[in-house]
């Protein structure tokens, strides 16, 4: 499959699973497809606030199964998987970034920042133009004086300087 038909079969394969998933009241994440031929893996990530439950994913799998075998998307035999997109789920979208608001969020960089790739910090806001992390200071060497964490520092990133987002996993 050439990568114009990769994109083009994933992009019937979202206009075939918008509506069943958002009928189930959850939310489409992404698809993806790995691998090509007999062997294709169709992979399909939903979601919803309170988290996805293994019904769910059945639910999806059923109902998205059957429409792919009537509209015959895929011209060979594949492997249709559906599932939560994880506790580190990748942010990709600004709906993405908006939904995890106040939470941690691990970002890649386009170029670094002060010799960083990654910045770490809670994400504070969602706009048009971009987002705006809280980012722990950087704590001096010497010993500590106070148990408090070190202040962070508000870092604001335009959407093109972001290479791409996870939510990071808290404990």
């Amino acid at each position: 499959m050439e990568p114009g038909e990769f994109r083009d079969v994933l992009d019937r394969v979202r206009a075939v699973a918008a509506p069943i998933v958002r009928a189930l009241a959850l939310e489409l994440v992404d698809v993806e497809c790995v691998g090509q031929g007999q062997g294709m893996l169709l992979r399909v990530f939903i979601d919803k606030p309170d988290g996805v439950t293994v019904h769910d994913c059945e639910q999806v799998h059923l109902s998205l199964g059957h429409a792919l075998d009537v509209e015959d998307l895929v011209a060979h035999a594949y492997t249709l998987e559906v599932s939560s997109p994880g506790l580190d789920r990748p942010l990709k979208r600004r709906e993405d970034y908006a939904r995890v608001l106040g939470k941690q969020v691990n970002l890649k960089l386009r170029q670094p920042r002060e010799g960083q790739w990654r910045l770490v910090g809670r994400l504070l806001a969602v706009d048009e133009q971009g987002l705006t992390v809280a980012v722990p200071a950087a704590e001096s060497s010497g010993p500590r004086r106070r148990a408090s964490p070190a202040p962070a520092l508000q870092t604001q990133l335009e959407w093109e300087a972001i290479a791409a987002g996870r939510l990071e996993v808290e404990w």
